[in-house]
């Protein structure tokens, strides 16, 4: 909607507490409550310290601990939670709230994603059928191109798939290069841009996969651009780092 406030504060060890229930991250939290995950978020705003208060519901249609490298050394891996879920926002700064489709996963590393990555563009898509259909298409440094693609369905069954050629999308406003992968000859098409940064991006792209036009949540991640001395500087004042 038109009331849009970001917040990613980076916080130091001491400031978190886990056990088998509950992750707490300074004053935000995440706890298990039996059919759901429950995320608390108490946040300020960053570059306006507006205040992002709320809660997020999220019910999995089925859990999963499934997990594959993204780099040649396996150094850094990423696995869908819960692929297939529904979500309950409420938002009390700002006011807001709704329901719908929802998606949860995990990335870990080893090292940081400045030393085997380039770049990688990401797309979740929404299947006629409620699954979940991941593409991963990852340029490493070293080695050759890695291209994942991974339906995930509700009853928790996952299934690999050959991801369709390639398409080339308009540069960002950034002047960030991307693609994204697509059956057919009809361009790919651009709803919305949610992020438009230096070295990052996410959009909602219309497309074509399985035989069918899908609405994909589609990330660029240009790893030259985000380790440039310039963006470094930059990245206090909407990346804000804690103790």
């Amino acid at each position: 909607g038109r009331q849009r406030r970001w917040t990613m504060t980076e916080r130091g060890r001491h400031s978190m507490q886990r056990d088998a229930r509950q992750f707490t991250i300074g004053p935000s939290s995440l706890q298990w409550h039996g059919d759901h995950l429950e995320i608390d978020i108490c946040e300020v705003g960053m570059p306006l310290p507006l205040p992002v208060r709320g809660k997020v519901r999220v019910y999995p249609s089925s859990l999963s601990t499934f997990s594959v490298a993204l780099d040649d050394g396996a150094r850094h891996r990423w696995g869908p939670l819960a692929a297939c879920a529904r979500v309950e926002v409420e938002m009390r700064n700002p006011s807001m709230r709704w329901s719908g489709h929802a998606y949860l996963d995990s990335n870990e590393g080893d090292e940081p994603i400045s030393e085997p990555f380039r770049e990688w563009d990401w797309s979740r898509a929404l299947l006629s059928d409620g699954s979940a259909a991941v593409i991963y298409d990852v340029q490493q440094k070293q080695g050759a191109d890695r291209l994942l693609g991974l339906r995930f369905t509700p009853d928790g069954r996952i299934e690999e798939f050959a991801p369709p050629p390639r398409q080339a999308l308009e540069l960002t406003g950034w002047r960030i290069p991307r693609r994204m992968r697509s059956e057919g000859n009809a361009p790919v098409r651009v709803i919305d841009m949610l992020e438009d940064t230096p070295f990052y991006e996410r959009s909602v792209l219309k497309s074509r996969l399985f035989g069918e036009e899908v609405i994909s949540v589609h990330e660029t991640l240009n790893v030259p651009r985000l380790v440039s001395p310039v963006v470094q500087r930059m990245l206090p004042f909407r990346m804000p780092r804690w103790a």
